[in-house]
């Protein structure tokens, strides 16, 4: 391993979009702390890029407790004595006619979507701020900017979203911390094939894309970059 090797959490790491960030920054030279319930599908993907000796999988990780967040934090200091980057991929989508979506729909896009973030997010800043530097990279969408019918409760989870990436940018700032986020269009994935199969499949972004856009975020590259909202919308 290379001290200077960045080190960076991904969260959704066996999600499609998760194991395309794993191969690139891998490919990459990152060290890796691989967050998931699949344990066995995370060591499956970096087996090709030095399994556990290289890298960090920490399994069954409840995002919705801080505290474990914050554990998640310590093990991998524990394990690199750093943290450079974060890239959060947790998600969760549903449709539902905004006079129809009852408020345990709301609070699952709530869930999934803004206290997820909140709680990696926030368990990162203490080492972030003593190091005086890191990113931070979230996952938006397009429809928080304008919500098309049925997405209402999704699309005001997705604007949270956005306001805390706002805001996050602007108070760590002056810490060296940089906050950004990308907004996806639909991503060419097996179940959204399967939910549309008649679709325009070649025209969706692929996972890979969304990678290369995060790996960006994540770099030295865009150091100049905080408060960002970058779509990623293949040729939709």
């Amino acid at each position: 391993m290379t001290e200077t090797a960045p080190i960076v959490i991904v969260t959704g790491a066996a999600g499609n979009v998760g194991r395309a960030l794993l191969a690139t920054l891998a490919t990459r030279g990152h060290r890796l702390v691989a967050i998931d319930r699949q344990a066995s599908a995370m060591e499956d993907l970096l087996a090709p890029f030095g399994g556990r000796e290289r890298h960090l999988v920490l399994p069954d990780l409840d995002l919705f407790d801080a505290g474990a967040c914050e554990s998640a934090i310590q093990a991998s200091l524990a394990r690199y004595g750093r943290i450079d980057g974060i890239a959060h991929t947790v998600g969760g989508f549903a449709s539902a006619a905004a006079a129809e979506g009852g408020p345990d729909l709301w609070e699952q896009m709530y869930r999934l979507n803004v206290l997820t973030t909140l709680n990696i997010f926030r368990a990162a800043l203490p080492p972030m701020r003593a190091a005086g530097r890191g990113s931070l990279v979230a996952i938006g969408a397009g429809a928080a900017i304008k919500a098309p019918a049925g997405l209402a409760a999704y699309a005001g989870a997705k604007s949270a979203v956005h306001r805390l990436v706002e805001s996050f940018a602007d108070e760590l700032k002056a810490d060296g911390i940089r906050v950004n986020a990308i907004l996806p269009s639909i991503i060419d994935t097996p179940q959204n094939r399967a939910a549309m199969p008649d679709a325009d499949h070649k025209a969706w972004v692929q996972p890979r894309e969304i990678a290369d856009a995060i790996g960006f975020l994540l770099a030295e590259d865009a150091s100049g970059v905080t408060g960002a909202f970058i779509p990623v919308s293949g040729r939709l």
